[in-house]
Parts: C-alpha cells; sequence; structure tokens
C-alpha cells in the first residue's frame, strides 16, 4: 500500500488577519483553525501521517492547539511559504519518506474527507492533483476604478489545497525553484508547472474557503452553524475631579480647556469607562486588577495602552465589538466640536468602524458635583459578540 502523508503549513503570521494572534491559531466555535485541519486528515484511512511546519516563535500557540493529539515535533518553517514547504519536504525526506504527499493550508479548516479520498485516488494515476473550483463570477479588467474589459472565464479555476503529488517529483521541484529564488511562485502546483510537472484538477469541495480576514470567521461560524450570536453587554463608569490646568484629554482627543482632569495616568475618563466596559464583558473584572494605580509605570500613561490591551484580551478569547455608546457628563468643556474626532479615535482603538461608535453629552442640571463643576465623569457600554 503507497503511503501518503499529510503536510500542514501554519507557518505564516497572518498580517491580514490583524491582532497579536495567528490566524490558524484563532477559535472557531471552540476549536482552533489549525486543530480542525489537522483533524480532517489525521481522522483519515488514506493519511498514513501528518505533519505541521510551523513558527518557532509560536510554539506554545502550537502546543496548545494540538494538546492531545498523536503528532510527530513540528517542522520549523521559513520566511515564506515556499521556503516552510520545503523544509517541510526536506524533513519528510528524512524521516516519513513517503510515496505522496498532500501540501494544505492551516488556514483551510473545512477541507472535507470526500475531497481528500478524491485527490487520494488520483495519485494513484497523476504526478500532481491540486483541488479547485470553477470560477463562476464573471471576471472584469480594470483601470483604477474602470472597467476596461471582460475575461473569458471559461478556462479559469480556483487552486484550493490540498495540493498533492509524488513525493519525489515534488521534493525535486522545490529544490529546484530554490536555485531560483527571483522567480515567485505563489503555490506548489506552481512549483510543479516551473519543473514541467502535470498538475490534474479535482473538485473541491466549495466550503473548502481559506480564511484570511476577521470577516471570514463571521462566515465560518455560520457554515458550523454557530454564527457570533452569543451576545454580552459590559458597561463602564468613571469620574475624575478638575485641577490647574490648560487642557483634558478625553476619548483619546486633546481638549483645550482652563482646567485638566486629575489621574494617576493621563486622567482620560471616557477610555477608562471604555476599559471597564470591555472588562465587564469578558466577565475579566475592572481597569484597577490591570493596571493599578499604585503602579509607577502607569503615571502619566496614555490611555489608549488600556484599551489596546482590553481588544486583545477579547482577540484571544475570539470576540467581536458590535458597538460602544458612550455618555460624557459635564457643563463644560463643550464635547460637540470634539465629537467627531473622538468617535474616530475610539473606533480605531476598538479597530471597528466609526458608525459603531456613539459620543454624547449631557449635563445634570448644575445638580452634583459635575454641576458644580468640580469634575466630569464618563459612562460606556459595549456589546460583545461571541460564538455562540
Amino acid at each position: 500500500m503507497k503511503t501518503c502523508a499529510a503536510l500542514i503549513v501554519a507557518a505564516g503570521s497572518g498580517q491580514r488577519f490583524g491582532g497579536s494572534i495567528p490566524k490558524q491559531y484563532q477559535p472557531l466555535a471552540g476549536i482552533s483553525i489549525l486543530r480542525r485541519s489537522i483533524m480532517a486528515f489525521l481522522n483519515h484511512p488514506h493519511i498514513t501521517s501528518v505533519h505541521v511546519v510551523i513558527n518557532p516563535a509560536h510554539r506554545a500557540m502550537y502546543d496548545a492547539a494540538v494538546q492531545g493529539l498523536d503528532l510527530p515535533t513540528p517542522i520549523e518553517g521559513g520566511k515564506t511559504r515556499q521556503e516552510s514547504v520545503r523544509n517541510g519536504l526536506l524533513a519528510l525526506k528524512e524521516s516519513a519518506q513517503p510515496d505522496y504527499v498532500m501540501i494544505h493550508d492551516a488556514a483551510r479548516p473545512f477541507i472535507d474527507a470526500k475531497t481528500i479520498s478524491a485527490v487520494r485516488q488520483a495519485l494513484d494515476t497523476h504526478d500532481g492533483v491540486l483541488a479547485a473550483r470553477p470560477v463562476v463570477d464573471t471576471l472584469k479588467r480594470a483601470s483604477g476604478d474602470k472597467v476596461s474589459g471582460t475575461v473569458d472565464r471559461s478556462e479559469l479555476w480556483q487552486a484550493y489545497t490540498p495540493q498533492s503529488f509524488q513525493f519525489d517529483a515534488i521534493y525535486n521541484a522545490h529544490i529546484k525553484a530554490a536555485a531560483s529564488p527571483d522567480i515567485v511562485l505563489t503555490d506548489d502546483a506552481a512549483v510543479a508547472e516551473n519543473t514541467g510537472i502535470p498538475v490534474t484538477l479535482v473538485l473541491s469541495n466549495p466550503e473548502n474557503m481559506k480564511i484570511t480576514n476577521p470577516e471570514d470567521m463571521d462566515r465560518a461560524a455560520r457554515l458550523l452553524g454557530q454564527g457570533y450570536n452569543d451576545i454580552r453587554t459590559g458597561m463602564g463608569f468613571d469620574v475624575h475631579r478638575y485641577e490647574p490646568g490648560d487642557a483634558i484629554i478625553l476619548g483619546g482627543v486633546r481638549i483645550p480647556h482652563n482646567r485638566k482632569l486629575e489621574g494617576h495616568s493621563d486622567a482620560d475618563a471616557v477610555l477608562h469607562a471604555l476599559t471597564d466596559a470591555l472588562l465587564g464583558g469578558m466577565g475579566l473584572g475592572d481597569i484597577g486588577k490591570f493596571f493599578p494605580p499604585s503602579d509607577p509605570q502607569w503615571k502619566g500613561c496614555d490611555s489608549a495602552v488600556f484599551v489596546r490591551a482590553a481588544v486583545q484580551k477579547l482577540s484571544e478569547r475570539g470576540g467581536l465589538i458590535s458597538n460602544a455608546d458612550i455618555t460624557l457628563m459635564c457643563e463644560a468643556p463643550k464635547i460637540g466640536p470634539h465629537r467627531d474626532a473622538m468617535q474616530v479615535r475610539i473606533a480605531e482603538l476598538l479597530e471597528i468602524a466609526p458608525e459603531r461608535v456613539n459620543v454624547k453629552a449631557t449635563t445634570t442640571e448644575r445638580l452634583g458635583f459635575t454641576g458644580r463643576e468640580e469634575g466630569l465623569a464618563a459612562h460606556a457600554i459595549v456589546t460583545l459578540r461571541f460564538p455562540g
């Protein structure tokens, strides 16, 4: 019986996805994208071994993602996908020495058993096999934002993975490609084509999508029948008194005033309330738990640091921010002239569109400490969405 190894390429940094956690380690309905991709091959009867290529800097995340799975030591990736695949093939040459190899992107967690079987069967009679789908949308050429022509799609296919080959053939093709680094080859089928290896198309399941952007996670969750339907609300409130000065910081915007706000950091009551709302929606306590005013490192700190840290914690939990609504309570200064700038800055910190942020202000009709202009208060509410 011919042996077939699966080589899962998971060494990318996922820059287009954003955040500090690469997309392959992001949770999808409670299971990391990488683990889902691995399991599809690990559980398939025609796959004799599964090997994963990773960035060594991600080793801790990898170990957590594959906990409990029987896998060989991960292979160290390179600076490019092509280099990472070559490293993987070199490692397989020294260890598993399979007859066939299926090279699969870790960010395609919906590869199914039927497609894997079809690709494996085709390898018995072909040197190279590519899981793909015919292009069904009309394609346009453009000059700037103007259409310059229509592309004939009759012979066009979308290349998916796994891209699978006779092992020795693709190994030699990658070694040859490495000798010409000036030639850019975007996938393994292109590497094969570069050395004259014929590649046969096998129809992939249509859901074999590649997760590239955060928006893809919504679609992926829907495919799993999940969706971001675990909706939670967080609330934050903060107060600061005035002291002598010439400006205050609110919502990350400097507003000229005849006083400033007293506080250990920059005393931005809006961002403090917003941080508390984010932490509250995640059930993680309050701002003082993570950024205590007794800690000298936060003295004079830009409060944007606090919001970004809360957003990072949300990302680590697979959550999204639906909207933020903020109310300021003060007699002065006038907030209206600065509302738009605050809205844009807050949206930037939350990594959402400005129209998902609302900033408004009210007075307390000269009642209480805000009415006496002893200080001001900020109230923030956020809606968070998590995979159900």
